[in-house]
């Protein structure tokens, strides 16, 4: 056999990627526990806390984005009637619209006691997470939050700043009162700052990028998926279609890489609770549904044969510039740092 010959090249990383997508816990749904609920929409375990929730959340900054309020209202009720029951948002999403239009669909006809409400803190201190609580019920017009993750743990020094500052003493005090059922953390930057996050608190869900490009680059499926696995904490993933536009499609798709449901069902074959898919439209909400109610796990020479189609465009961060650059922070965090707003790199 000539071990130069390009057919064994593509032989040989089939076969790692067999083995590595059994390692990282590549799975079908009913594996890790999934369920149904009376829409045909899968539901995971959310970690140890007990609860299930639909396998697709919807995503509180792409909500936002929609111009008109009663369209945003419109899409979100028809989202609970296809079977999502998992709502995401954060403080700072579109200065506080994002919670406020959220807010006032779930405030109509009991629909927030149909879904397992999560938002984000931004603040590191302990009065800014106070401030950003209270914000946050009045905006989602609630009494309580299901799920509060601080956000954007970003930069080398957030784990400590939230100790060292009295956010997350501030978190659980508001956790006693009843305000909060569960607390997690977010970040989209770097695995290594996951880890050290990891030490700080017995956390409830992590939220991270899970997507195809990961796999190859600072990857937080082979660095912390499996360290959550180990501590039943329930993983939340992300960023599905790596960078872009998701009514377009993201760049991915728009490079003909691989397609929508393609790199839905590669997320959704990771061991996570539920996916954040950003949803502005009807339609996307119509397409995203379709693939979540028909998911059959990426596996096998599947799976390899879109791992060898990504991989040559992955390993560079070209398609996760929210890893590489800070031109995905928030600019409430990179102020916090004291950072230029205008940043680009």
């Amino acid at each position: 056999m000539n071990a130069s010959d390009p057919n064994n090249t593509r032989r040989e990383f089939i076969q790692a990627g067999i083995a590595t997508g059994a390692a990282l816990g590549i799975l079908g749904s009913e594996a890790f526990g999934a369920d149904e609920n009376s829409k045909g929409l899968a539901q995971r375990p959310l970690g140890k806390t007990g609860v299930k929730v639909s396998i697709l959340c919807l995503g509180g900054w792409h909500i936002g984005s929609v111009k008109d309020e009663q369209e945003a209202v419109k899409i979100m009720h028809a989202a609970i009637d296809e079977g999502i029951n998992f709502f995401d948002n954060a403080w700072d999403y579109h200065d506080g619209h994002s919670e406020e239009v959220m807010g006032k669909a779930l405030a109509q006809d009991g629909k927030r006691d149909k879904v397992f409400l999560m938002t984000k803190n931004c603040a590191r201190d302990a009065n800014g997470t106070r401030q950003h609580l209270e914000d946050s019920l009045r905006r989602l017009k609630t009494d309580r939050l299901d799920l509060w993750q601080f956000h954007e743990i970003n930069y080398d020094n957030d784990p400590d700043w939230i100790v060292e500052r009295g956010a997350l003493d501030e978190a659980l005090k508001a956790q006693k009162e009843g305000k909060v059922r569960f607390i997690g953390f977010t970040g989209h930057k770097s695995p290594h700052i996951h880890l050290k996050m990891l030490d700080k608190h017995n956390w409830d869900t992590v939220q991270m990028p899970i997507n195809v490009c990961d796999y190859f680059y600072r990857s937080f499926v082979h660095d912390v998926l499996p360290k959550l696995k180990q501590r039943q904490i329930a993983p939340i993933g992300m960023k599905s279609l790596a960078g872009g536009d998701q009514s377009k499609g993201g760049q991915l798709v728009a490079e003909r890489v691989c397609t929508v449901e393609e790199a839905l069902r590669y997320a959704l074959s990771q061991e996570i609770s539920a996916l954040v898919s950003g949803i502005d439209s009807m339609k996307v909400l119509k397409q995203n549904i379709e693939i979540a109610r028909s998911f059959k796990p990426l596996e096998g020479e599947e799976l390899n044969r879109l791992l060898a189609k990504v991989k040559p465009i992955a390993g560079d961060g070209r398609h996760e510039h929210f890893k590489s650059t800070q031109v995905f922070d928030g600019p409430y965090h990179r102020k916090q740092h004291g950072l230029d707003l205008e940043t680009k790199g």
